[in-house]
């Protein structure tokens, strides 16, 4: 067995443990094994980070748009050498296929780069006339720390988005990666310490103290997290005490819609892989996991989709030819494989519902779960209305548009949804009438650093976005002199 590799913080410059030398095991979700430890840290070590993010905000804040971008430049450039090395940490990190992974870290230069070509947006105001002898203007600002919290499934493009745009700001950065799968963020904290001045950016590993921590920290002026809707909750809980605003993208439970004029090719793959059984096994929270298909065309939608499942790969997620891989943990792969149980109780089992050495039994220590699928009559049952986060989906079908947009929203989440038809007329009414903070239209999963990305009702609020990470300061100058030549004094005193 190979050894162990221990991986460590990033604080005020310097590569090193927790205070208190406690270490977190990372597991490898395909076979339930150790394969490295990550440093257990605890509030002293997110208290010591904020310290160097606060000291470090001055000098960073100072530096022009273009000094800024030069740095986040530099940071893109990594990507060229290492996503290959990156990639492979991260998926035998939290499984999800290698080929899948390294897509992800190809995109990942031109996020930074993207990023900094927006350092001057970002520090760029605006002026207002307000009479012949008043101007308004605004300025500005970086918010200062910025506490930055990413969830495993893609935990580097997570926190490159979110450092990246804050840098991009002029602000500093604590994060907090996941402990499930931080190996990864570790590893690019030591390439961007070569890069960055010290304390610019600060990552520290930990469990759940670690991220409460950095928001009840009365130095952190923004956090800005994706997750879930409860750990939001209480990270909102402990930001009232200083009133610190965030950014929360958070769950979805998405509806993914077939009218009867859809391409059903583009849609079945639109249903299938780009959303609950191949991409991260399901666990994202954008997985249209309420299939919503139009009795006209449910039957042929449904044989197309056992079709898609039936051709799915579940194994090592290093392999070529793998399509899906493991759940994250033993933790989720209990929640998930309950959400079956439940399943099979209240709705009808479609396909699928194996789990564990049944689905891979030459990987018996693997978390994982094959594609399953439910079939409802509405949105009663528990897996139609709960996140699963894993490769599960239940379809549901509805005859008209007024009874298929009333099953969208009855939801408490609204993150995403899909919608499959060629009627533009039903289109303009779909993406209006649909309650979800992204809809996308004869295509799933498309995210582009060109459109916000934000949730409404409980899948959050907000959106990281460089523009995000400033805020605007009013100034208003008023001329010492009047243009009659009178003094501003004058014009004061006919106020009085």
């Amino acid at each position: 067995m190979s050894e162990i590799v221990q991986y460590r913080n990033l604080i005020g410059g310097q590569v090193k443990g927790a205070a208190s030398g406690r270490l977190l095991d990372s597991v490898n979700p395909a076979t339930g094994e150790v394969w490295a430890k990550v440093p257990l840290s605890d509030r002293a070590d997110a208290d010591e980070a904020v310290a160097a993010a606060k000291a470090a905000f001055p000098a960073w804040s100072a530096l022009s748009p273009d000094e800024r971008s030069a740095y986040l430049k530099k940071v893109a450039n990594l990507f060229t050498q290492h996503a290959d090395e990156l990639a492979l940490m991260e998926s035998t990190d939290n499984g999800n296929p290698l080929s899948i992974s390294k897509m992800v870290f190809d995109d990942m230069k031109v996020l930074w780069d993207r990023k900094a070509h927006e350092t001057l947006e970002a520090s760029t105001g605006r002026t207002v006339p307000l009479g012949p002898t008043t101007l308004g203007l605004t300025i500005r600002e970086p918010y200062g720390v910025v506490a930055a919290i990413v969830p495993f499934n893609m935990p580097v493009a997570m926190l490159s988005n979110k450092i990246a745009c804050a840098l991009a700001a002029g602000n500093t950065v604590v994060a907090k990666p996941p402990e499930q799968a931080g190996v990864a963020c570790l590893r690019f904290a030591e390439l961007i310490n070569d890069i960055l001045p010290p304390g610019t950016v600060n990552i520290v590993s930990g469990l759940g103290d670690v991220g409460d921590a950095m928001v009840r920290n009365v130095d952190v002026s923004k956090v800005t997290m994706t997750g879930s809707s409860p750990t939001a909750r209480l990270i909102q809980a402990a930001g009232a005490e200083t009133l610190t605003p965030a950014i929360f993208e958070l769950g979805g439970k998405s509806p993914n819609i077939v009218l009867d004029d859809a391409d059903l090719d583009s849609a079945v793959m639109g249903l299938t892989y780009a959303s609950i059984y191949g991409f991260n096994a399901g666990q994202a929270c954008v997985a249209g996991s309420r299939i919503l298909v139009q009795r006209g065309v449910f039957d042929e939608v449904l044989e197309r989709i056992e079709s898609v499942a039936q051709s799915i790969v579940v194994g090592d997620p290093a392999d070529p030819t793998t399509s899906m891989g493991p759940l994250i943990s033993q933790e989720q792969y209990e929640k998930v494989v309950a959400f079956i149980e439940d399943g099979i109780k209240e709705t009808e089992l479609l396909f699928g519902g194996r789990h564990g050495a049944e689905v891979v039994p030459h990987r018996p220590g693997g978390y994982w779960v094959e594609p399953t699928l439910f079939l409802a009559k509405d949105n009663s049952p528990r897996v139609c209305r709960d996140e699963i986060f894993g490769p599960v989906g239940v379809i549901i079908p509805f005859d008209t548009d007024d009874e298929a947009i009333a099953l969208a929203n009855d939801s408490r989440f609204g993150l995403a949804s899909g919608v499959w038809t060629r009627d533009l007329t039903r289109i303009n009414r779909y993406i209006r009438e649909i309650q979800s903070g992204n809809v996308w239209v004869n295509t799933y999963l498309q995210t582009r650093h060109e459109l916000p990305f934000a949730g409404i009702k409980e899948s959050g609020y907000g959106h990281d976005e460089t523009i995000e990470f400033s805020r605007e300061k009013g100034v208003v100058i008023a001329l010492p002199w009047a243009a009659d030549g009178s003094s501003s004094a004058t014009i004061f005193s006919q106020l009085d």
